[in-house]
């Protein structure tokens, strides 16, 4: 019940919105379905269907499209006198439910149906071959299928991002009106145009951002339920705890490391921080952490577990398809911005252990040495993904090696109360169904995303963006390296904005065709560019006023919303800075593992220690010394800022800066100290 709990309470928080537990013949129809859908992913990754992979993405969104219509209600706003019947129909499908999911098997089996229509349908060669010269019945259908997409996306991620999409089709449609000395001109497109951009191109619905979760996301879905019900999450939290169990930071410390090793489970930002909350925020009260300071805790560690490998968000699937590069060096990229971050939030733990007064706590686990000697298998799996990739084997079958290594060893469980654990036929059709499901709600939005891309394509829009934004940087300044630094802020800020609207995955797609150009024009190398919007693009699980992951902390820890978010923003502040280190100085490439030892290792120490002293000056104390006063605290915050551009002259001044930042922490307490010894002795002084 407690899981159950949680994963209710998590659901509230995500990105998509919480569907319909269903059951009776409509719950037997989605697991059928749900089994065949995964069913085909998995044989399409040993044996590609022979009519290549639009045919495969064309039976996937078949598959997948109908059950969202059945999983997610309408939840539409009713008169106050059919709202009781409204909620007690919630829990099974309306007939408008199961006449959406009829009409989008129709419209997206239409392409591939040997059926002659009329003038169109006639099978999927036929329709290729009408490629920029549809037949009504493909416009019919095809606009059938946008309606369906946009629908389906407001089901299960709100208003927005349908508006979004309805915002580029009206520019794709009416841009031709602008006044064509405005940078976004353009001819204009008819609708038959659109659709046919949409329904029949390689851009549209059917393009990168559904290949990715067709072919990665719901295998890495089924890979996350898998080791979900073979143990491990719970394996992960408990050898947290043992690790750091006689440390006076113990509980901080758990739960930061929860976050991280949750993360190959989740790879949600709001579910992990609900699952760790729900485990150590006991340990942070009883620790003495104000409820607003833990939650901000939780929620940058549980945003981690997007940025973290070797399971990274949906949006660095994409990544390694735009680029063309694999998962394995999206992965190495990420790598050590991910140790940079960690470090900055056990930084902040430490410092709030000292400045707060945080209290030792006693947890009542075992050894970590014997929870690894039973447990540690776990890791075997996701050490394997590694190891298969290094030598040369592609994501999914990696992926699928995993699954079936977390299959075999979760038999290895040595008592009867671990027997739970194993994964039997039963079990393993239940991770099937749930990793599916977890893939409706991301598909529906990589396909909508389709509209973005095409329109994007269509028109040019991407580069006149790009103009635009290099534009409002050269206004201020006709510096070269300013006009780079400037347009980061400025797509920074762009980017921030977007991701509070849209999911993750539709933010970084929308950034990468709007955004990303503007940083390759100025010299940008691709992997800085989409690492960058990557990183930004995840950061709207924490940045106010919306922070879904800091929302669920709040809701966890019961905590004042908006302190929580700000407390959050402290915690997370490494994951702001670092993407813009990476794309304003050559050498900041180190950060990303590009350009050899001595630049990697250069660039990671320095970062390194931007991060801590960027830390001090965000905690107000120094580690060891004291509390640091407002004037070290500034020094410390411009120092740190410094740093992160990866130069000579600016390393050095900024290493000047924490230096002189820190002696004064030292002045400060030594000033303290004599004060202290100086002052006549009282006993009402001393028990103060």
């Amino acid at each position: 019940m407690a899981e159950r709990a949680t994963g209710d309470l998590a659901a509230q928080f995500e990105d998509e919105k919480p569907g319909r537990v269903l059951s009776g013949p409509a719950g037997l129809l989605l697991t059928a379905a749900a089994l065949a859908v995964g069913a085909l992913a998995l044989w399409q990754v040993f044996r590609p269907l022979s009519q290549g992979s639009k045919y495969y993405l064309i039976i996937f969104l078949a598959g997948v499209l109908p059950l969202v219509f059945l999983a997610y209600p309408a939840d539409l706003r009713l008169p106050a006198r059919l709202r009781t019947r409204r909620r007690q129909a919630s829990t099974r499908p309306t007939v408008t439910d199961w006449a959406l999911g009829a009409l989008a098997v129709a419209a997206c089996l239409y392409p591939v149906l040997p059926i002659q229509i009329g003038s169109g349908g006639g099978g999927y060669n036929a329709f290729l071959d009408r490629q920029g010269l549809l037949a009504p019945t493909d416009l019919v259908l095809g606009t059938v299928l946008l309606l369906l997409l946009l629908e389906a996306c407001r089901r299960t991620t709100g208003w927005i991002l349908p508006a979004v999409c309805l915002l580029f089709l009206g520019y794709g449609y009416y841009g031709g009106l602008l006044p064509q000395s405005w940078p976004v001109a353009h001819a204009g497109l008819d609708f038959s145009q659109l659709v046919d951009a949409f329904y029949n191109s390689d851009s549209g619905f059917y393009g990168t951002p559904l290949d990715v979760a067709a072919s990665y996301i719901v295998l890495f879905t089924i890979y996350g339920a898998v080791l979900e019900l073979s143990g491990a999450g719970r394996f992960f939290v408990e050898l947290s705890a043992a690790a750091f169990r006689r440390s006076r930071t113990a509980a901080g410390r758990t739960a930061v490391a929860s976050g991280f090793l949750l993360g190959t489970v989740s790879g949600s930002g709001a579910a992990t921080t609900v699952s760790i909350g729900a485990v150590t925020w006991p340990l942070l009260r009883r620790a003495g952490y104000p409820p607003e300071r833990a939650g901000g805790m939780l929620a940058a560690a549980g945003v981690g577990a997007i940025l973290s490998p070797p399971t990274l968000g949906a949006a660095a699937f994409i990544i390694a398809e735009y680029l063309g590069v694999s998962y394995l060096q999206v992965l190495g990229w990420a790598t050590v911005p991910t140790v940079l971050y960690y470090l900055g939030i056990l930084l902040a733990v430490e410092i709030d252990a000292r400045r707060s007064g945080v209290r030792p706590v006693v947890i009542d686990v075992g050894s970590p040495w014997r929870l690894l000697a039973r447990f540690g298998y776990h890791f075997a799996s996701l050490i394997a993904i590694i190891v298969f990739l290094a030598v040369g084997v592609s994501a999914t079958r990696a992926v699928v090696f995993a699954i079936v290594l977390t299959v075999a060893l979760s038999f290895l469980a040595p008592k009867n109360e671990d027997r739970a654990h194993r994964l039997t036929p039963g079990r393993l059709v239940t991770a099937l169904v749930t990793g599916v499901r977890g893939v409706l709600a991301v598909t529906a939005v990589c396909a909508a995303a389709g509209i973005i891309t095409a329109t994007t394509t269509k028109t040019g829009l991407g580069p006149q963006a790009a103009a635009l934004l290099i534009g409002g940087a050269q206004a201020a300044t006709s510096d070269p390296t300013l006009v780079l630094v400037l347009t980061a802020l400025l797509a920074a800020v762009a980017l921030t904005l977007l991701g509070l609207a849209v999911p993750v995955t539709a933010s970084f797609v929308i950034g990468w065709v709007i955004v990303g150009p503007a940083l390759l024009d100025l010299g940008v190398t691709a992997p800085a560019a989409a690492m960058f919007v990557f990183y930004f693009a995840v950061l709207s699980e924490v940045s106010p006023p919306t922070a879904l992951a800091a929302v669920a902390a709040a809701a966890v820890t019961g905590g004042r919303l908006v302190p929580t978010m700000w407390q959050t923003l402290r915690y997370a502040l490494p994951a702001y800075l670092i993407p813009i280190a990476f794309v304003i100085t050559p050498a900041g490439l180190g950060l990303l593992g590009i350009g050899g030892i001595q630049r990697i290792a250069f660039a990671a120490a320095v970062t390194a220690l931007s991060v801590a002293v960027l830390a001090v000056a965000a905690g107000g104390w120094l580690p060891g010394v004291g509390p640091a006063g407002a004037p070290e605290r500034v020094l410390g915050a411009l120092a740190g800022v410094t740093l992160l551009w990866l130069e000579p002259v600016p390393v050095a001044v900024g290493a000047a800066l924490a230096v002189v930042a820190a002696a004064g922490v030292f002045i400060r307490r030594g000033s303290a100290d004599r004060s202290s010894s100086g002052s006549p002795a009282n006993p009402l002084e001393e028990q103060l």
